[in-house]
């Protein structure tokens, strides 16, 4: 197998921003967009890093260079004295000796795994979701994102947004109570949640989520920061409304840690090293009496579908990155209204929207 990758830069429609970073304004994001070729098919995958689970484009770039060196040699077998070529099914086989060897790059590994998932749909004629054995019927309608920003601003995106029924509401700020009347007062029927990326300190949680609930919020995520969860469990039994855990939870060793203190988790695939870790999540979550949520970053349609295929194992599903961008280089996924297009094109179902970018180069 061939893996290669290539920068591509897209642009958001709004600047975006968020409570952990209140100071920065994203206006673009680079795109790690990885291919894996294997007897002519190619399989398409993403990499979103971020600098709060201390990833970057330059260390994720490094992770898929030792990846694709990995696959490009033979799989050496237990047992066995010569190598053997690496089955593209095999997706454990593949997908644990990686994340041994770079340990700290889950975008990286959840670029491969959606990679490897596109391409064994593609060799098996089927789509992700039905490689998974799951519903594609049985998938909630994704939110769609209001990022923090002035009351005017906030209230042209509402209205630019009267297409989608459930609306994910950036808090965190001394203007939350405005920012969600303002909402209310435009969108007085919707669906609202409510995401504070960790804002909240102990001393005030309960207090700031009880002026949150009064707007009939469905979930409030991640109040306060990750580990600091001392004073949840009073939120919890306030009956305010259900608290998610986002970068309290990263992979499934921190699921049990969540129960009791979170009503659910938000599981992104990048955070967490894609698909087969994301389905381990689920099922720690489930046993765990925990809902489940499927987030993501900003991304493409690539990143986005990889998600996308599982959310018939959701409860909620915020996979809106590819909507929030003025220049998505893919199609195939939708979102329209809300609801995501799990349709019967193999593999992740998504392929260009047009030319390639000038300039991109693939390496590997």
């Amino acid at each position: 197998m061939k893996l290669t990758w290539h920068r591509r830069r897209v642009h958001l429609r709004h600047p975006f921003s968020i409570a952990r970073r209140r100071d920065e304004r994203s206006t673009e994001r680079t795109a790690l967009l990885v291919a894996i070729e294997h007897e002519g098919r190619v399989g398409l995958g993403e990499a979103a890093p971020s600098a709060y689970y201390h990833q970057t484009l330059d260390s994720s770039e490094a992770a898929l260079a030792g990846a694709a060196s990995m696959l490009a040699g033979p799989r050496e077998p237990l047992g066995l004295d010569r190598g053997e070529e690496h089955d593209p099914l095999a997706f454990d086989a593949i997908l644990d000796p990686i994340a041994a060897r770079f340990p700290g790059e889950s975008a990286a590994l959840a670029a491969i795994d959606g990679a490897l998932h596109d391409l064994a749909g593609k060799l098996l004629g089927v789509p992700v979701w039905k490689l998974l054995g799951l519903d594609a019927r049985r998938a909630p309608l994704t939110s769609f994102t209001i990022g923090i920003d002035e009351l005017d601003v906030i209230a042209r995106k509402v209205a630019e947004a009267a297409e989608f029924p459930i609306l994910k509401v950036k808090v965190g700020t001394d203007q939350d109570d405005a920012v969600l009347a303002t909402i209310r007062r435009a969108a007085p029927d919707k669906t609202l949640r409510v995401d504070a990326n960790c804002a909240f300190g102990s001393h005030d949680v309960l207090e700031r989520c009880r002026a949150l609930a009064r707007y009939g919020v469905e979930l409030i995520e991640q109040p306060t920061p990750a580990g600091a969860h001392d004073a949840l469990p009073s939120v919890r039994s306030a009956g305010l409304a259900p608290i998610f855990a986002d970068e309290s939870c990263v992979g499934a060793t921190g699921v049990l840690a969540c129960a009791g203190a979170f009503d659910g988790i938000n599981i992104k695939l990048s955070k967490c090293g894609g698909i087969r870790r994301a389905v381990a999540m689920i099922h720690a979550a489930r046993a765990a009496g925990l809902r489940v949520m499927l987030g993501c970053m900003v991304e493409t349609s690539v990143g986005i579908a990889a998600a996308a295929h599982l959310a018939p194992l959701a409860d909620y599903v915020d996979l809106d990155g590819h909507l929030v961008l003025a220049d998505d280089p893919f199609g195939g996924i939708g979102g329209a209204g809300g609801r995501l297009t799990l349709g019967d094109r193999p593999g992740l179902g998504v392929a260009p929207s047009g030319a390639a970018e000038p300039g991109a180069t693939l390496h590997g």
